[in-house]
């Protein structure tokens, strides 16, 4: 899986490696709804031992039921701010402590091999240090399809 998620925090960038994720237009209701997840690794091999990445091994973001025109994302750029009434992101940090993102910006576009690349930019709450000033946060990552190979005995 290739993809890095970096937070800008003031006191250092903090990079997680993706581990998995899931993008699909949804036709529903005579309407296209988009679902991403982007899950990062939980290996901390490449974090030093006094980062506050340590304490936030693994972080899940995600995109629900967010509508859109149409199932083709290549070329697209999708903005999503949640308000009160509607919410279609949602950060899971594996713990107790709760996120919120904001100012969401995703940019499909193919690459070299011909795969969907996902650019996504935003904002996220400084869950780390608990400051009330969000932080800036940078993700791209390929959404390869998975090659699922059945065994026939």
């Amino acid at each position: 899986m290739k993809g890095i998620l970096k937070i800008y925090h003031p006191d250092e960038t903090l990079k997680y490696n993706i581990r998995s994720t899931y993008c699909k237009a949804i036709y529903s209701n005579q309407q296209h709804f988009l679902e991403v997840e982007v899950i990062t690794d939980d290996g901390l091999d490449h974090v030093d031992d006094d980062s506050l990445q340590y304490n936030f091994p693994q972080l899940s973001l995600e995109v629900f039921d967010f509508p859109i025109d149409s199932a083709d994302l290549e070329g697209k750029t999708i903005n999503i701010n949640d308000s009160e009434e509607d919410t279609y992101t949602e950060v899971d940090l594996f713990d107790d402590e709760d996120a919120f993102i904001y100012d969401n910006e995703l940019f499909f576009e193919k690459n070299e091999e011909g795969e969907l690349d996902l650019i996504w930019k935003g904002t996220i709450d400084d869950f780390y240090t608990g400051s009330d000033t969000p932080i800036a946060f940078r993700l791209k990552c390929e959404l390869k399809q998975d090659n699922i190979e059945v065994d026939e005995d």
